[in-house]
Protein backbone atom coordinates (compact mmCIF):
# COMPACT_ATOMS: atom_id res chain seq x y z
CA UNK A 1 0.00 0.00 0.00
CA UNK A 2 1.34 3.47 -0.95
CA UNK A 3 1.66 6.29 1.70
CA UNK A 4 -0.85 8.64 1.60
CA UNK A 5 0.28 11.81 -0.45
CA UNK A 6 0.73 14.86 1.34
CA UNK A 7 -2.14 17.58 0.00
CA UNK A 8 0.17 19.92 -2.10
CA UNK A 9 -2.71 22.40 -1.30
CA UNK A 10 -0.77 21.81 2.65
CA UNK A 11 2.37 22.45 1.49
CA UNK A 12 1.53 25.40 -0.49
CA UNK A 13 -0.20 27.20 1.85
CA UNK A 14 2.30 26.84 4.61
CA UNK A 15 4.74 28.24 2.58
CA UNK A 16 2.63 31.27 1.30
CA UNK A 17 2.26 31.68 5.10
CA UNK A 18 5.77 31.48 5.83
CA UNK A 19 5.99 34.12 2.80
CA UNK A 20 3.69 36.45 4.12
CA UNK A 21 5.55 36.47 7.97
CA UNK A 22 9.19 37.23 6.11
CA UNK A 23 7.20 39.88 4.45
CA UNK A 24 5.84 41.90 6.88
CA UNK A 25 9.00 41.26 9.40
CA UNK A 26 10.93 42.70 6.19
CA UNK A 27 8.20 45.52 6.11
CA UNK A 28 8.69 46.59 9.67
CA UNK A 29 12.67 45.65 9.61
CA UNK A 30 13.78 49.13 11.48
CA UNK A 31 11.17 47.83 14.50
CA UNK A 32 12.00 44.52 15.02
CA UNK A 33 16.10 45.87 14.70
CA UNK A 34 14.86 47.86 17.65
CA UNK A 35 14.19 44.58 19.81
CA UNK A 36 17.51 42.70 18.99
CA UNK A 37 19.34 44.84 21.96
CA UNK A 38 15.90 43.96 24.38
CA UNK A 39 16.46 40.46 23.37
CA UNK A 40 19.95 39.86 23.40
CA UNK A 41 19.68 41.38 27.49
CA UNK A 42 16.98 38.97 27.95
CA UNK A 43 18.53 36.37 26.41
CA UNK A 44 22.15 36.70 28.37
CA UNK A 45 20.35 37.87 31.95
CA UNK A 46 16.79 36.27 31.91
CA UNK A 47 17.50 33.00 30.19
CA UNK A 48 21.13 32.41 30.57
CA UNK A 49 21.09 32.05 34.62
CA UNK A 50 18.24 29.64 34.61
CA UNK A 51 20.62 26.64 34.39
CA UNK A 52 21.87 27.99 37.81
CA UNK A 53 18.06 26.85 38.78
CA UNK A 54 19.88 22.88 39.00
CA UNK A 55 21.15 24.07 41.90
CA UNK A 56 17.68 23.17 43.86
CA UNK A 57 18.66 19.69 42.78
CA UNK A 58 22.05 19.61 44.01
CA UNK A 59 24.40 19.45 47.22
CA UNK A 60 25.90 22.68 45.84
CA UNK A 61 30.38 22.80 46.79
CA UNK A 62 32.30 25.52 45.37
CA UNK A 63 34.65 23.67 44.37
CA UNK A 64 32.94 21.43 41.95
CA UNK A 65 30.89 24.26 40.69
CA UNK A 66 27.56 24.11 39.35
CA UNK A 67 27.93 21.28 36.95
CA UNK A 68 30.07 19.51 38.65
CA UNK A 69 28.00 19.67 42.37
CA UNK A 70 26.58 15.76 43.39
CA UNK A 71 22.67 14.94 42.10
CA UNK A 72 20.14 14.46 45.14
CA UNK A 73 17.26 15.04 43.61
CA UNK A 74 14.27 16.71 45.96
CA UNK A 75 16.54 15.89 49.24
CA UNK A 76 16.02 19.94 48.97
CA UNK A 77 12.60 20.29 48.99
CA UNK A 78 12.29 17.71 51.50
CA UNK A 79 14.69 19.65 54.19
CA UNK A 80 12.43 22.82 52.67
CA UNK A 81 9.00 21.58 53.88
CA UNK A 82 10.22 20.15 57.59
CA UNK A 83 10.80 23.59 58.16
CA UNK A 84 8.94 26.02 60.70
CA UNK A 85 10.53 28.93 59.49
CA UNK A 86 9.74 28.49 55.90
CA UNK A 87 6.05 27.76 56.40
CA UNK A 88 5.42 31.11 58.30
CA UNK A 89 7.24 33.06 56.35
CA UNK A 90 5.11 31.66 52.94
CA UNK A 91 2.28 32.49 54.94
CA UNK A 92 3.52 36.00 56.32
CA UNK A 93 4.55 36.68 52.43
CA UNK A 94 0.75 35.95 50.94
CA UNK A 95 -0.87 37.74 54.47
CA UNK A 96 1.33 41.10 53.55
CA UNK A 97 1.06 40.89 50.30
CA UNK A 98 -2.78 40.06 49.83
CA UNK A 99 -3.37 43.21 51.84
CA UNK A 100 -0.88 45.08 49.35
CA UNK A 101 -3.31 43.76 46.55
CA UNK A 102 -6.90 45.21 48.08
CA UNK A 103 -5.61 48.57 49.61
CA UNK A 104 -2.37 49.67 47.67
CA UNK A 105 -3.83 48.54 44.31
CA UNK A 106 -6.65 50.71 44.01
CA UNK A 107 -4.56 54.15 43.85
CA UNK A 108 -2.74 54.50 41.13
CA UNK A 109 -5.85 54.11 39.33
CA UNK A 110 -7.86 56.72 41.53
CA UNK A 111 -4.57 58.58 41.68
CA UNK A 112 -4.92 58.25 37.48
CA UNK A 113 -8.77 59.20 37.40
CA UNK A 114 -8.10 62.34 39.40
CA UNK A 115 -5.25 63.65 37.58
CA UNK A 116 -7.27 63.32 34.11
CA UNK A 117 -9.63 65.52 35.31
CA UNK A 118 -8.02 68.26 36.18
CA UNK A 119 -7.91 71.03 33.55
CA UNK A 120 -5.41 73.23 34.89
CA UNK A 121 -2.31 71.56 32.92
CA UNK A 122 0.66 73.01 34.45
CA UNK A 123 -0.84 72.33 37.97
CA UNK A 124 -1.82 68.71 36.15
CA UNK A 125 2.04 68.11 35.06
CA UNK A 126 3.41 69.61 38.77
CA UNK A 127 1.50 67.03 40.17
CA UNK A 128 2.26 63.85 38.22
CA UNK A 129 6.08 64.57 38.87
CA UNK A 130 5.44 64.96 42.35
CA UNK A 131 3.38 61.77 42.71
CA UNK A 132 6.10 60.26 40.34
CA UNK A 133 9.14 61.39 42.12
CA UNK A 134 9.13 58.91 45.32
CA UNK A 135 9.71 56.39 42.89
CA UNK A 136 13.35 57.23 41.84
CA UNK A 137 13.63 56.85 45.39
CA UNK A 138 15.92 53.57 46.67
CA UNK A 139 14.26 52.35 49.59
CA UNK A 140 17.73 53.33 51.76
CA UNK A 141 16.43 56.81 51.21
CA UNK A 142 12.85 56.27 51.99
CA UNK A 143 13.17 54.22 55.41
CA UNK A 144 16.08 56.80 56.48
CA UNK A 145 13.68 59.49 55.94
CA UNK A 146 10.88 58.00 57.91
CA UNK A 147 13.52 56.73 60.58
CA UNK A 148 14.64 60.35 61.10
CA UNK A 149 10.88 61.46 61.25
CA UNK A 150 8.81 58.78 63.20
CA UNK A 151 11.95 57.46 65.30
CA UNK A 152 11.17 57.53 68.95
CA UNK A 153 13.18 60.69 68.93
CA UNK A 154 12.56 61.28 65.34
CA UNK A 155 10.45 64.92 63.88
CA UNK A 156 6.85 63.74 64.62
CA UNK A 157 7.60 62.55 68.49
CA UNK A 158 9.43 65.85 69.25
CA UNK A 159 6.51 67.58 68.38
CA UNK A 160 4.27 65.42 70.28
CA UNK A 161 6.59 66.05 73.42
CA UNK A 162 6.60 69.68 72.72
CA UNK A 163 2.87 69.44 72.42
CA UNK A 164 2.90 67.97 75.75
CA UNK A 165 0.94 65.09 74.00
CA UNK A 166 2.41 61.05 74.75
CA UNK A 167 4.73 59.66 71.90
CA UNK A 168 3.91 56.74 70.20
CA UNK A 169 6.28 53.93 68.98
CA UNK A 170 5.86 53.89 65.52
CA UNK A 171 9.06 51.92 64.41
CA UNK A 172 9.33 49.22 67.18
CA UNK A 173 5.94 48.48 67.21
CA UNK A 174 4.90 44.90 65.69
CA UNK A 175 1.25 46.73 65.51
CA UNK A 176 2.15 49.59 63.55
CA UNK A 177 4.53 47.74 61.36
CA UNK A 178 1.93 46.56 58.61
CA UNK A 179 0.83 49.77 58.19
CA UNK A 180 3.42 51.02 57.36
CA UNK A 181 4.59 49.17 54.72
CA UNK A 182 1.16 49.53 53.23
CA UNK A 183 1.99 53.47 53.39
CA UNK A 184 5.08 53.81 52.46
CA UNK A 185 4.30 51.42 49.74
CA UNK A 186 1.55 54.13 48.20
CA UNK A 187 3.42 56.63 48.75
CA UNK A 188 6.48 55.56 46.49
CA UNK A 189 4.88 53.29 44.14
CA UNK A 190 1.05 55.34 43.36
CA UNK A 191 2.17 58.13 40.84
CA UNK A 192 4.85 55.57 38.94
CA UNK A 193 1.61 52.86 38.38
CA UNK A 194 -0.85 56.08 37.72
CA UNK A 195 1.71 56.62 34.29
CA UNK A 196 0.58 53.31 33.08
CA UNK A 197 -3.56 54.31 33.49
CA UNK A 198 -3.31 57.90 32.28
CA UNK A 199 -1.72 56.30 29.07
CA UNK A 200 -4.99 54.10 28.87
CA UNK A 201 -7.10 57.10 29.53
CA UNK A 202 -5.48 59.08 26.78
CA UNK A 203 -6.14 56.46 24.15
CA UNK A 204 -10.12 57.11 25.01
CA UNK A 205 -12.13 58.41 21.54
CA UNK A 206 -12.99 61.67 22.64
CA UNK A 207 -16.51 61.18 20.68
CA UNK A 208 -17.53 58.51 23.87
CA UNK A 209 -17.08 62.02 26.03
CA UNK A 210 -19.22 64.26 23.96
CA UNK A 211 -21.48 61.64 23.59
CA UNK A 212 -22.19 61.75 27.13
CA UNK A 213 -21.82 65.57 27.29
CA UNK A 214 -24.72 65.52 24.96
CA UNK A 215 -26.89 63.12 27.40
CA UNK A 216 -26.31 65.38 30.32
CA UNK A 217 -23.73 63.18 32.39
CA UNK A 218 -21.58 65.02 35.00
CA UNK A 219 -18.15 65.16 35.02
CA UNK A 220 -18.42 61.71 37.72
CA UNK A 221 -20.89 60.25 36.00
CA UNK A 222 -18.76 60.48 32.75
CA UNK A 223 -15.06 58.96 34.85
CA UNK A 224 -17.38 56.16 36.06
CA UNK A 225 -19.52 55.59 32.94
CA UNK A 226 -17.17 56.59 30.34
CA UNK A 227 -13.68 56.54 32.21
CA UNK A 228 -13.10 53.53 34.36
CA UNK A 229 -15.37 51.28 31.76
CA UNK A 230 -12.49 52.04 28.74
CA UNK A 231 -9.44 51.43 31.11
CA UNK A 232 -11.00 48.02 32.35
CA UNK A 233 -8.87 45.79 30.28
CA UNK A 234 -5.45 47.43 31.27
CA UNK A 235 -6.70 47.44 35.21
CA UNK A 236 -7.07 44.04 34.70
CA UNK A 237 -3.73 43.26 33.29
CA UNK A 238 -1.90 45.19 36.04
CA UNK A 239 -4.11 43.17 38.57
CA UNK A 240 -3.20 39.60 36.75
CA UNK A 241 0.87 40.90 36.97
CA UNK A 242 0.10 42.04 40.50
CA UNK A 243 -1.42 38.32 41.79
CA UNK A 244 1.60 36.87 39.38
CA UNK A 245 4.00 38.72 42.38
CA UNK A 246 2.34 37.62 45.35
CA UNK A 247 5.05 35.53 46.71
CA UNK A 248 7.42 38.48 45.92
CA UNK A 249 7.05 40.80 49.01
CA UNK A 250 9.18 43.46 48.15
CA UNK A 251 12.19 42.76 50.05
CA UNK A 252 13.96 45.92 50.35
CA UNK A 253 11.38 47.85 51.41
CA UNK A 254 10.70 45.17 54.36
CA UNK A 255 14.57 44.65 54.82
CA UNK A 256 15.47 48.17 55.20
CA UNK A 257 12.49 49.16 57.37
CA UNK A 258 12.97 46.25 59.61
CA UNK A 259 15.02 46.14 63.09
CA UNK A 260 15.06 43.54 65.71
CA UNK A 261 11.85 45.09 67.34
CA UNK A 262 9.57 44.16 64.33
CA UNK A 263 11.80 40.88 63.49
CA UNK A 264 9.05 37.90 64.61
CA UNK A 265 6.50 40.32 61.94
CA UNK A 266 9.27 41.06 58.78
CA UNK A 267 10.38 37.72 58.04
CA UNK A 268 8.65 37.13 54.93
CA UNK A 269 10.00 34.77 51.96
CA UNK A 270 12.39 36.89 50.49
CA UNK A 271 13.96 37.57 53.78
CA UNK A 272 13.60 34.51 54.95
CA UNK A 273 16.14 33.46 51.77
CA UNK A 274 18.39 36.10 52.80
CA UNK A 275 19.23 34.93 56.05
CA UNK A 276 19.63 30.79 54.71
CA UNK A 277 22.39 32.09 52.10
CA UNK A 278 24.05 35.11 53.94
CA UNK A 279 23.36 34.67 57.44
CA UNK A 280 23.79 31.01 58.08
CA UNK A 281 25.71 28.27 56.82
CA UNK A 282 25.35 28.95 52.82
CA UNK A 283 23.63 26.33 51.28
CA UNK A 284 23.33 27.60 47.95
CA UNK A 285 21.32 24.38 46.72
CA UNK A 286 18.31 25.38 49.62
CA UNK A 287 18.09 28.75 48.76
CA UNK A 288 18.19 28.32 45.42
CA UNK A 289 14.77 25.60 46.18
CA UNK A 290 12.80 28.30 48.42
CA UNK A 291 13.81 30.73 45.10
CA UNK A 292 12.09 27.93 42.31
CA UNK A 293 9.24 27.15 44.98
CA UNK A 294 8.27 30.82 44.96
CA UNK A 295 8.56 31.09 41.59
CA UNK A 296 6.54 28.10 40.52
CA UNK A 297 4.08 29.43 43.43
CA UNK A 298 3.92 33.05 41.40
CA UNK A 299 3.71 31.24 38.27
CA UNK A 300 0.38 28.99 39.42
CA UNK A 301 -1.05 32.60 40.71
CA UNK A 302 -0.38 34.38 37.36
CA UNK A 303 -2.07 31.47 35.15
CA UNK A 304 -4.99 31.06 37.95
CA UNK A 305 -5.49 35.18 37.79
CA UNK A 306 -5.51 35.26 33.75
CA UNK A 307 -8.00 32.08 33.82
CA UNK A 308 -10.07 33.58 36.45
CA UNK A 309 -10.16 37.10 34.27
CA UNK A 310 -11.30 35.13 31.49
CA UNK A 311 -14.00 33.41 33.09
CA UNK A 312 -15.36 36.90 34.40
CA UNK A 313 -15.71 38.35 30.99
CA UNK A 314 -12.27 40.20 30.96
CA UNK A 315 -9.22 40.10 28.69
CA UNK A 316 -6.63 37.87 30.11
CA UNK A 317 -2.49 37.51 29.48
CA UNK A 318 -2.77 34.80 27.15
CA UNK A 319 -4.92 34.06 24.72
Amino acid sequence: MKPAAISPGTSKGEQSKFKRLFVEIWKYRMTYTLLIPGLIWLFLFAYMPMGGLSLAFKHYRANDGIWGSEWIGLENFTYLFRDPAFLDAVWRTLYVNIIKLFISFPFPILLALLLNELRMRRYKKLLQTAFTFPQFLSWIIVSGIIINVLAYDGFVNSLLSLLGLPTVNFLGSERNFYPMIILTDIWKSAGWGAIVFLAAISGIDQEQYEAAQIDGATRMQQMFRVTLPNIMPTVTIMFILSVGGLMSSGFDQIFNLANAATQNVSQVLDVYIYRITFQSSSDFGFSSAVSLFRSLVNMILLLLADRAAKWMGGDGLFR
